[in-house]
C-alpha cells in the first residue's frame, strides 16, 4: 500500500512539473511573439507628400508603409505590432511628390530625404544591413531615423 501511495504520488508531482513546463512554454513563446517597435522619422524639410518606410527582416522587406508627415512638427510615426524577436532594419524615403520612388538627379544623388535605421553618416551609396540592423529583444522597443538631404 505504501509503494503505491508514493508511486502515486511520484506520478502527480511528475504531472505537476510537467504541466507547469508546458505553461511556461506557452508564456515565453506569447512574449517572444509580442514585441511592439515605434519608429520615429525626424528632420523632414517640409509636409509635402508622405514617408514611405519599409521595414526588414533578415534582409527581406516584410512590410511597407506610407506615413502622413505632422506639419507642425516635421515628423511622422509608426507603430508594428506583435513582431517575433530577431533582427530588423527600417529604411525609408521621403516622397516629396508621391510618384512611389527615390528621385535622383542627372548624376544619381538623391533630390528626395531618406533614412536608414542606426542613422548611418551620409555617404555615397547605400550603406548594409549589417550597418542598419538592430535587434528587437524587448516587449516594446522604439527608434528613430533622422531624414538626410544631400
Amino acid at each position: 500500500m505504501a509503494r503505491n501511495s508514493l508511486g502515486l504520488r511520484g506520478l502527480s508531482v511528475l504531472l505537476c512539473v510537467l504541466l507547469l513546463l508546458i505553461c511556461g512554454c506557452r508564456l515565453s513563446a506569447q512574449n517572444a511573439a509580442s514585441c511592439n517597435l515605434t519608429v520615429r522619422v525626424t528632420g523632414l524639410r517640409n509636409a509635402k507628400g508622405v514617408v514611405r518606410l519599409t521595414l526588414f527582416r533578415d534582409t527581406k522587406a516584410i512590410e511597407t508603409r506610407e506615413l502622413q508627415i505632422d506639419p507642425a512638427t516635421l515628423t511622422a510615426k509608426v507603430g508594428f505590432e506583435k513582431l517575433p524577436q530577431g533582427t530588423y532594419a527600417v529604411n525609408l524615403f521621403h516622397d516629396e511628390n508621391k510618384n512611389g520612388k527615390m528621385d535622383q538627379n542627372f548624376v544619381g544623388m538623391p533630390t528626395e530625404g531618406y533614412g536608414m535605421s542606426n542613422n548611418p553618416k551620409k555617404r555615397m551609396g547605400k550603406p548594409g544591413f549589417d550597418e542598419t540592423n538592430f535587434q528587437i529583444n524587448q516587449p516594446e522597443m522604439a527608434i528613430e531615423i533622422k531624414t538626410i538631404y544631400w
